[in-house]
């Protein structure tokens, strides 16, 4: 193990950043600050070098949460987290496939910044509250009743079967092939009757302003998307933050991303990100040290 303690916690401290912030861009970003931090500290003042470093990834990705939150706000329409392209290799690591899953990331996303942060280090990390409590700001009592609260959210929520890898890869080439081929009766068949689709154009592009329910009117909305006029539609299979998802181009251009839920078989939601400004990182697969 490294003498540099920051370079022994890293996978730990990703981790931690990943499932804070929900998205492996995001974390990359803040674990690189938090190294930045490191770097101008007087190490011989430090007495627990993990609880310092869970403390400040923790703080660094509250900030950008909040600062995201203040974002949404303007957003117009919906919002979803930017997708990254990645390698299979991010799914092999369940842990963290689970947490930056399209479905974690609408369980989490109802509890806040701050208690995301909390359910995170102890239900995932076992944090003491003491130590977390320093991290978020709050009383060791205020972090008790809020780690209490995102428990039974959490619980009530979450999808209750694992989906294989390679139940997932086959729902998902299903679900593309009929996106190309414009087959309404095939789009019914692969998604769930209460499926959920929400898209993201952020003001940029086309997309539905609210949540679309329900199989019929969620897979008219993706009949459309694949006719485009007589434009070339090409919808391949990417992986995006380490699982199984779409990649649409229309005439040879990259017009959106597609992230999907599999339960049972179907897809039981729809992420479908058309804003141009989230679709920076689809090009090359990043490559990061976990």
């Amino acid at each position: 193990m490294s003498g540099n303690p920051f370079v022994a916690h890293r996978s730990l401290l990703f981790r931690v950043a990943c499932e804070v912030f929900g998205s492996v861009a995001g974390a990359e970003d803040v674990v690189q600050e938090s190294w930045l931090r490191w770097a101008g500290v007087e190490f011989s003042l430090v007495c627990d070098p993990w609880v310092y470093l869970v403390g400040v990834v923790t703080r660094l990705a509250l900030i950008r949460l909040r600062s995201l939150s203040r974002g949404r706000e303007a957003c117009v329409g919906e919002w979803l987290p930017e997708l990254l392209l990645t390698g299979p290799d991010v799914a092999e690591d369940v842990g963290l496939a689970e947490c930056v899953s399209v479905a974690m990331l609408a369980v989490l996303e109802a509890l806040g910044p701050a208690g995301r942060a909390v359910f995170v280090l102890r239900e995932v990390f076992e944090v003491l509250y003491g130590e977390i409590a320093g991290a978020v700001g709050r009383s060791a009592a205020a972090v008790r009743r809020i780690a209490r609260r995102a428990r039974g959210h959490v619980a009530a929520r979450r999808p209750r079967v694992r989906v294989s890898r390679s139940e997932r890869q086959a729902v998902v080439e299903r679900f593309l092939l009929a996106l190309r081929t414009g087959r309404l009766q095939e789009l019914v068949e692969v998604v769930a009757p209460d499926v959920v689709l929400i898209a993201d154009g952020g003001g940029l592009a086309g997309a539905a302003l609210g949540p679309v329910h329900g199989v019929d009117l969620v897979a008219r909305v993706l009949a459309r998307t694949s006719r485009a006029g007589a434009a070339a539609i090409e919808a391949t299979a990417v992986w995006l933050d380490g699982a199984p998802a779409g990649r649409i181009e229309i005439d040879g251009e990259l017009a959106a991303a597609l992230s999907l839920v599999v339960e049972n078989g179907q897809v039981t939601r729809v992420c479908l990100v058309r804003n141009p400004r989230k679709l920076t990182r689809l090009d090359e697969p990043a490559e990061f040290v976990r």
